[in-house]
């Protein structure tokens, strides 16, 4: 073999998968009713396995095992006894990181690349972080008027259910139990029908970790049931859910319809990216590319409103169009593939919906638009160019492998355009210029705003959105007080 020649990579095993039980009360249980419904490979359309269907029978199950932990051992454990078992958890994801990794590819259809190199790792950072949290959620001393000693207490709010999406199973995971377990409650998780798998092998790890019986409770299943009876659950004090904001709207009239009880959502985006004429032209490039089609476009952040000042447009829309075309869609497990399918059939259907919206509406179609032939949830990843305001595709969330590219003029023009939507995740800019990127930073309405980058995470940086994107921040210092209820205690000294 000449010195030249490239090595190919080996390509990853999918791994064979039992039959799926829940988690309830520390055991492994089939649903009461005895239903099971199955998980598919997205890649290839086949069925997986079998996984116990829970509804309202199996959710009161679980709360009750969470409730009965709350008033036993959980609920009087030191804080510094919770961060070492979450510590334990996080040693324990790693250790199980390559299967963890080709579980989460093997079910969400996401390449092995990406899910050993980002997903894993932000994972792991999370519960270490939360671990480092748990003996530091310290009150105050106030010096109230007259001869009174007060001070606060941040309590664990208590049964906490919890409902995560199917883009990021693993990650969405690990930030809602690392600050709910660093505070000291006790949860009952339903994960996405379509991504079940690896919620219930970190069940298993938690329980090899020590967490008491009934802290950690997984019930899988569907929205309507046991996602309806999660939120509208008379002794469940919280439900946070992440998700599209039309099925966040649902939560909320649950849980005011029952009993009140507190809710954090973080939902859908529309987020715009703007690119300067005096930016990197390279790097914006790179970023707009993987801010739109990382993990097949299914990111509540896309950057799917990508405005290019005028001045570079034309530029710019033939170097991404060149770009797009190389990308390598296939195989998850291939270690060289870029992108995967999309997460269902469902999913599919609505993508190239949403292409078909854009054609129909006068866009310029510039690369893919179609679904490779073969087996597998598959959409070509899609640029379109010259796309207006009022389109389609610029006005609603795809949550697929679809590029918009839309034309500005000035500041304050791409400023009232960015902000002209129901949602405010994030946003990002690129230029070189400082004043101009803190302007827009500070102008653009988003709960998180990237200057000459994308996509960057961190346990520490607190994460939602402002109007339709969610109710409160995941992440950070911020994610504990979702986490805790303030009590202040006023004691007379006279």
């Amino acid at each position: 073999m000449s010195a030249s020649a490239t090595v190919k990579k080996p390509k990853h095993a999918a791994p064979q998968v039992a039959n799926q039980k829940m988690f309830i009360g520390g055991k492994w249980v089939e649903s009461v009713s005895g239903k099971a419904f199955e998980t598919v490979n997205p890649a290839t359309g086949a069925t997986i396995c079998q996984v116990a269907e829970g509804d309202k029978a199996d959710i009161d199950l679980a709360v009750k095992a969470a409730r009965k932990a709350m008033d036993g051992p959980w609920g009087r454990m030191n804080a510094s006894a919770r961060g070492r078992l979450l510590n334990k958890l996080a040693d324990l994801v790693e250790r199980e990181k390559n299967e963890l990794a080709a579980l989460e590819t093997l079910d969400n259809g996401k390449p092995i690349a990406d899910s050993i190199a980002a997903d894993l790792p932000l994972t792991i950072q999370c519960y270490r972080y939360y671990a480092g949290w748990a003996d530091k959620i310290t009150g105050k001393t106030i010096p109230v008027d007259g001869n009174y000693f007060c001070y606060t207490r941040h309590e664990p709010v208590g049964v906490v259910g919890q409902i995560i999406p199917w883009n990021f199973p693993l990650l969405m995971q690990a930030w809602k139990w690392g600050p709910a377990l660093a505070c000291g409650n006790a949860i009952v998780l339903k994960p996405a029908e379509q991504t079940p798998l690896t919620a219930l092998r970190i069940a298993a790890l938690a329980q090899e970790a020590g967490f008491p019986d009934g802290v950690i409770n997984v019930v899988p299943g569907f929205g309507p049931t046991a996602g309806a009876a999660l939120s509208s659950h008379m002794d469940v004090d919280k439900i946070a859910f992440t998700g599209e904001t039309t099925t966040g709207k649902i939560v909320m009239t649950a849980a005011a319809n029952s009993n009140l009880k507190r809710v954090s959502l973080e939902l859908g985006g529309k987020s715009p990216n703007v690119v300067f004429a005096d930016a990197d032209l390279d790097a914006a490039i790179e970023g707009a590319y993987f801010g739109l089609f990382f993990n097949q476009g299914q990111c509540c952040v896309a950057g799917s409103r990508l405005y290019v000042e005028e001045k570079i447009y034309d530029e710019f829309v033939d170097k991404m169009a060149k770009k797009t075309k190389a990308r390598k869609v296939g195989d998850p497990f291939d270690p060289d593939t870029e992108q995967g399918p999309q997460v269902s059939k469902e999913q599919q259907d609505r993508v190239l919906g949403y292409i078909e919206h854009g054609k129909k509406d006068g866009a310029r179609l510039l690369v893919g638009g179609g679904r490779p032939t073969g087996n597998g949830y598959f959409v070509e990843p899609t640029v379109f160019a010259d796309v207006q305001d009022e389109m389609t595709i610029a006005k609603e969330e795809i949550f697929g492998p679809v590029m918009s590219i839309l034309k500005f003029k000035s500041v304050d023009e791409v400023v009232e355009r960015g902000n002209r939507t129901n949602y405010g995740l994030a946003a990002a800019v690129w230029t070189k210029d400082v004043t101009k990127a803190h302007a827009l930073a500070h102008r653009l309405k988003a709960g998180t705003v990237w200057v000459n980058c994308y996509d960057v995470f961190d346990a520490a940086a607190p994460f939602g959105g402002y109007k339709m994107s969610g109710i409160g921040r995941e992440l950070g210092e911020y994610a504990l007080s979702l986490y805790t209820e303030v009590k202040t205690v006023t004691m007379s000294l006279g």
